[in-house]
């Protein structure tokens, strides 16, 4: 009987034994977990574009001219030139002497980073860039951003065709799928670059444009007119080709039947 009692205490000891050794165990290997978490998101490796040779101040950069390493990534991002954007060197100058191995910045390339260059830089051949002043409501609470597209629309005081002598409001559709350059002086590339991206609010937005869009929108502004944004998504490139001028009359006669058409054909639903 004796022996069978120091059987089962022994038995009893060796699980708790064995339960308190992997509780240890398990939370060690939390804490080891959690500390090469903190380890890799502080030196986590990134791959960078280094020189392969020296090079004097001034030297046109070729393919042959660059290697790459890896680099501590919180040390680098968004200051050295990234192995995958190495292309984007080839032709350029470096405007100081650098030696083998060395790391290549953004600042060591005459022109500096792709944040650093001007809005010009941006616009495609034949095309402008115009900006127009809207509110907060006019461009969508604010929240059109440099990339999207967008339709601008239009409302001004025209002459009635019906009462000589009296104004009327009208609202039209001045240009569909429009490429929004910039909101007030932020673009696509300073917000990629910027540590801390902006949501201030702005009053301008630029868009590119044609030459002939460019005069309409200037006059549009110029007879008091007010220009609000439409968003539209990126990838819709579908556009009205008939479009009518909207006013209170209009409205008035087509509101039931703008209506039925939205529930059949966008909501799906039928009578």
């Amino acid at each position: 009987m004796k022996q069978k009692l120091v059987l089962i205490v022994s038995v009893v000891v060796g699980l708790l034994a064995a339960f308190l050794t992997r509780t240890y165990l398990s939370s060690k290997d939390k804490e080891y977990k959690q500390m090469e978490k903190e380890f890799l998101s502080r030196y986590a490796q990134m791959r960078v574009t280094v020189l392969n040779k020296d090079l004097p101040s001034g030297a046109v950069l070729t393919s042959a001219d660059l290697d790459f390493k890896n680099a501590i990534a919180s040390m680098h991002r968004g200051k050295a030139i990234e192995e995958e954007n190495h292309r984007i060197l080839i032709g350029k100058k470096i405007v100081r002497s650098l030696k083998k191995e060395a790391v290549i910045w953004w600042v060591d390339i005459e022109g500096g980073g792709p944040e650093m260059k001007g809005l010009s830089d941006d616009i495609k051949k034949e095309m402008r860039a115009i900006s127009v002043n809207v509110s907060g409501a006019a461009s969508v609470s604010g929240m059109v951003q440099p990339n999207d597209h967008v339709d601008v629309l239009g409302t001004f005081s025209f002459p009635s065709k019906t009462v000589a002598g009296e104004m009327e409001l009208v609202t039209l559709t001045i240009l569909q799928d429009v490429l929004v350059l910039a909101t007030g002086k932020e673009t696509a590339k300073t917000r990629l670059f910027a540590s801390n991206p902006s949501n201030s609010s702005y009053n301008t937005v630029t868009l590119e444009v044609t030459p002939r869009e460019a005069e309409m929108l200037v006059f549009a502004e110029q007879i008091k007119g007010r220009i609000s944004l439409a968003l539209r998504n990126p990838d819709d490139i579908y556009y009205e080709s008939t479009l009518p001028r909207v006013n209170f009359d209009k409205i008035q006669g087509e509101i039931e039947k703008l209506n039925e058409e939205r529930q059949r054909k966008i909501l799906r639903k039928q009578r």
